[in-house]
């Protein structure tokens, strides 16, 4: 039963990291034409759209009992969905005060922090090769996307509340899936709403602020309806593969596939949409697509060396998962993620739940 549920679990990452980058590559070249080509410039309260819609898919999907509804403790899940959107808030601000480099940089220095915040409160041990491999793939993204580093103190500000912010609700994305024994669609139905909500609230407001538009007076042609509608769709499967991803492997990984994303996109760029490329995108992208291979195959080692050091029953207490195949002997049954050891919460979880 070991063997099978390994595969099981192993065939389930695979397909949540797949899922993941198609329709996250999908969904920016969609956002690229709606706000490039036809002005459609409501970042925000498009993403407010994108986890109205689905909450509305996973409500059809529940009425139609492809999951099952588990409630768990509300507080939890309150204050989990408002730090989602004033995360996804204040990156939009922090692209909106910052220049395009330093905002690339913002995005780079979620995995670092990431690191520092399970090593802290987790006690998560990072090995000297995985450090070295992240190193690599960091390095490489920051060749391939950061141009110009321009400083000021607000974007600065803005951009390091929305590194935190980020961490811990994708840390919490984790946790929570981990320490309630709830699917990841279980999480997503239940933290839309609060999601969604908030930044429905702030999205119009913020959208304004950033492009001096109003969302309301904008000239809803055909074909930006059609390319809102289309990129609502595709949100479904970001949304629900974010979860997944997150849910089944560990925040770091999610992170390196998200700079595996950047270089597809940029590959996609020059491409599909003939956007300007030069000598450093290429090595930049090579050099990260190094480092890619490198996190996936020392957790891959790392992992085949702890489930031989200790028993299966230890094993489960889960670690970093690779990009490729994953040793960890979890498997989600039924609507919840199996898991022998509870998580401890760390101490900024307090707020919202006791243990």
């Amino acid at each position: 039963m070991g063997v099978v549920g390994g595969e099981k679990f192993q065939l389930g990452t695979v397909g949540a990291l797949s899922l993941s980058v198609v329709s996250s590559v999908s969904i920016v070249i969609c956002n690229k034409a709606l706000m490039s080509s036809l002005g459609f410039n409501f970042a925000t309260t498009l993403t407010s759209w994108h986890l109205l819609v689905t909450f509305c898919s996973l409500h059809v999907a529940l009425w139609m009992k492809f999951f099952e509804h588990k409630p768990f403790d509300s507080r939890t899940v309150m204050g989990f969905g408002v730090l989602n959107g004033i995360s996804i808030g204040l990156l939009n601000l922090s692209l909106g005060f910052n220049s395009v480099g330093f905002y690339q940089m913002t995005k780079l220095a979620i995995i670092p922090c990431t690191v520092i915040l399970e090593t802290l409160f987790f006690r998560k041990k990072f090995s000297r090769s995985i450090q070295l491999s992240l190193s690599v793939l960091l390095f490489g993204v920051g060749v391939a996307t950061v141009t110009d580093l321009q400083l000021n103190a607000v974007g600065s500000v803005l951009s390091l509340l929305a590194i935190i912010t980020t961490c811990i609700a994708q840390i919490m994305t984790n946790t929570i899936q981990k320490k309630f024994k709830v699917s990841s669609t279980q999480l997503l139905y239940q933290s839309c709403p609060y999601q969604s909500l908030t930044l429905f609230l702030i999205g119009p407001f913020l959208d304004g602020f950033l492009t001096n538009q109003n969302v309301f007076a904008f000239d809803y042609t055909s074909q930006v309806v059609f390319f809102i509608v289309l990129s609502c769709l595709i949100s479904v499967s970001v949304n629900f593969s974010t979860f997944l991803v997150i849910g089944k492997t560990s925040p770091v990984t999610y992170q390196v596939l998200g700079h595996l994303k950047t270089c597809l996109v940029l590959t996609f760029g020059y491409v599909l949409l003939h956007d300007p490329f030069s000598w450093r995108n290429i090595l930049g992208i090579l050099i990260a697509v190094v480092g890619m291979v490198l996190y996936s195959y020392f957790c891959t080692v790392e992992g085949q060396q702890k489930n031989a050091e200790v028993s299966p029953q230890q094993a489960k207490e889960g670690d970093s998962a690779p990009l490729i195949s994953d040793s960890l002997n979890k498997v989600e049954n039924g609507g919840g993620v199996v898991d022998d050891e509870p998580l401890k919460v760390p101490m900024w979880s307090s707020k919202y739940s006791r243990a």
